[in-house]
């Protein structure tokens, strides 16, 4: 009697079991489907309450090789400190998060959790809550800006008086002091090098009436923020207009000209005492240094006649690829030259698969407006084409686009979703992936590169590429 009950309640555990996995089966499909439908795909970012700016941006820079790569360099001086001190610091807490988002750590889940990211910019001081909207586009700032704060309580430089000590054997066993009697620490290599997205802008000022010009000033920057010109009726607005405005000339008026003044004073013969020579300088902004990851921001906010925020909706044409040429300052005298094809003795400009391309509103034209080159002619230090072609390439500084960061709705509420690259699979870890992957939070499907092209982009991610023939290199370096 006993057994024959034990094996009833047995029985129906097995019965609650087997609708169990039924009904998982029903809503999920099968394991095996499960698995493949992920394949190629990247985790997902849960969302804390209003913190899909943070997670557009950690998707964006997780396709960014390059960056992934400073990280590294940049956190193997914890490699021998205790794991329980090490996620204190930014750096290893993003290289982590970021890893995981490439697909460069095995993990099982489909979407990660990046509150820890959080949990330590709260300890550099940044109030940054889950709860309320934020901009993806500050968070960059605050995310470069906190990285060179973890550098700058790194060992400093060592004191100009003892700078022919740091010639000395390194075998030698004993402390060099300096004369402020501080001890001299050595200098990591990766604290000698700015992120991947540092660069620098040069502003220039001549004077209209003598035409002197004043010195070279130079600013750094972490992201280029561009403003949406008024475009003419029924024209296309493009990048190279946003950049072309970037840097085009203004005017200051009321400019104190001190060779104007000097000029001036040599005209009086009677010593007679001459009050500053005011006139009007032009201004110019060019690009100094370029970084290895270039970051794009387009000023989406305007104001309306009654001092309230507007959003700009218009679509702003971009390409996969990006020439900066003719945006980088150059030394005087230092031209550029054009590099010839050996083999047919012409300088290509672009190749025919371009041309073949171009989908809808986003004909060849326009795409090669904004620098679009084709993949097969390209290298980058993390991309190896087996194409010869590549010294054909023109451009000494062209850039890819690795993702795109798209802001919906108004200036008081909405949503930031990403494109990007899918990781390169891991057969090939050094060929740059064609596929491009929408993600919104935790969700993830495949998107095309027409698609990718008609996004209104708020943030354009954008990574150097190489040709294979460095015949420029030591002209590059010069001018950077």
């Amino acid at each position: 009697m006993w057994l024959c009950k034990m094996m009833k309640n047995w029985g129906m555990i097995g019965g609650i079991a087997a609708a169990l996995a039924a009904g998982i089966y029903v809503l999920w499909g099968p394991i095996t489907d499960r698995k493949k439908r992920k394949k190629g795909l990247v985790p997902g970012l849960l969302n804390l309450g209003n913190t899909c700016f943070m997670n557009s941006l950690l998707q964006s820079l997780s396709s960014c090789p390059s960056f992934i790569h400073w990280l590294e360099e940049f956190t193997s001086q914890y490699q021998l400190e205790q794991k329980d001190t090490a996620h204190q610091y930014l750096s290893v807490t993003l290289l982590q998060l970021l890893k995981a988002l490439s697909n460069q750590e095995a993990t099982e889940d489909d979407v990660l959790d990046a509150s820890p990211l959080l949990d330590v910019l709260r300890t550099y001081r940044w109030q940054i809550s889950s709860f309320e909207e934020q901009d993806a586009h500050e968070l960059f700032h605050v995310l470069t800006s906190s990285l060179e704060d973890e550098k700058d309580h790194q060992p400093h430089v060592t004191h100009l008086f003892d700078v022919s000590a740091l010639e000395l054997p390194q075998s030698t066993d004993r402390q060099i002091h300096c004369r402020t009697q501080g001890v001299l620490n050595p200098i990591p290599r990766q604290w000698k090098s700015q992120h991947p997205f540092h660069g620098r802008l040069t502003s220039n000022m001549i004077c209209k009436h003598c035409q002197q010009q004043s010195p070279m000033r130079y600013d750094t920057f972490d992201s280029l923020s561009l403003s949406i010109p008024s475009s003419s009726w029924g024209g296309a607005m493009t990048l190279d207009n946003c950049l072309q405005h970037f840097i085009s000339t203004e005017s200051v008026k009321d400019v104190v000209c001190d060779n104007c003044t000097k000029i001036e004073a040599q005209e009086k013969t009677n010593g007679q005492l001459v009050e500053d020579q005011k006139t009007t300088f032009v201004k110019q902004l060019k690009l100094g240094k370029l970084p290895q990851c270039l970051c794009i921001h387009l000023q989406r906010l305007s104001w309306s006649n009654q001092g309230s925020p507007l959003k700009r909706n218009e679509h702003v044409q971009f390409g996969e690829f990006l020439t900066m040429d003719k945006y980088k300052y150059r030394l005087s005298g230092n031209v550029s030259r054009q590099r010839q094809c050996p083999s047919k003795g012409g300088t290509v400009q672009a190749s025919s698969d371009v041309l073949a391309a171009s989908d809808g509103p986003h004909n060849s034209k326009a795409q090669l407006l904004n620098g679009t080159y084709s993949a097969s002619l390209l290298s980058s230090p993390y991309t190896n084409s087996k194409s010869s072609s590549s010294e054909c390439i023109t451009s000494s500084y062209l850039f890819r686009l690795m993702a795109v960061i798209v802001h919906h709705g108004d200036m008081h509420s909405g949503h930031f979703v990403t494109y990007r690259r899918s990781p390169p699979a891991a057969k090939t870890p050094k060929h740059q992936s064609q596929q491009w992957l929408w993600v919104s939070d935790d969700t993830v499907r495949r998107a095309n590169i027409q698609e990718v092209l008609s996004s209104n982009a708020y943030l354009l991610f954008y990574e150097r590429v190489r040709p294979k023939s460095h015949s420029q290199g030591n002209e590059t370096r010069a001018e950077e």
